[in-house]
C-alpha cells in the first residue's frame, strides 16, 4: 500500500493549514479526516491545542502556557490559536 505525503512547504511556514487547504488528517487523533467519526475530536479541540499536523500526520511540538499555546510541525511550520480553524467562531 502506497501513501502519498504532501511535499514540504517552501521555507519556514507560519500556518500548519493554509486557508482553503482541506485537512487530510485529524489534528487531534492523527487518523485520516475522511474516515469520519471525529465528533469527539472536534469537541475536544475547542479546548485543546492540536496534536498532529493535519497535512502530514506528524506529531506537533506543542507548548501550552497560561496565556495560550503554540504548535509547530517540523515540515509545515507554526500554528497559533489565531490561525486555528477549530477555534473559528461559526457565523450567527
Amino acid at each position: 500500500m502506497t501513501m502519498e505525503i504532501p511535499a514540504p512547504a517552501e521555507g519556514p511556514g507560519t500556518v500548519s493549514r493554509p486557508a482553503g487547504d482541506e485537512a487530510a488528517y485529524c489534528d487531534r487523533c492523527g487518523e485520516p479526516a475522511a474516515a469520519g467519526g471525529h465528533e469527539a475530536c472536534r469537541a475536544a479541540r475547542r479546548m485543546e491545542p492540536p496534536r498532529y499536523c493535519s497535512r502530514c500526520r506528524r506529531r506537533l511540538v506543542v507548548q501550552v502556557t497560561p496565556a495560550g499555546w503554540t504548535a509547530r510541525c517540523t515540515r509545515h511550520g507554526a500554528l497559533s490559536p489565531a490561525s486555528d480553524p477549530a477555534r473559528a467562531v461559526p457565523p450567527a
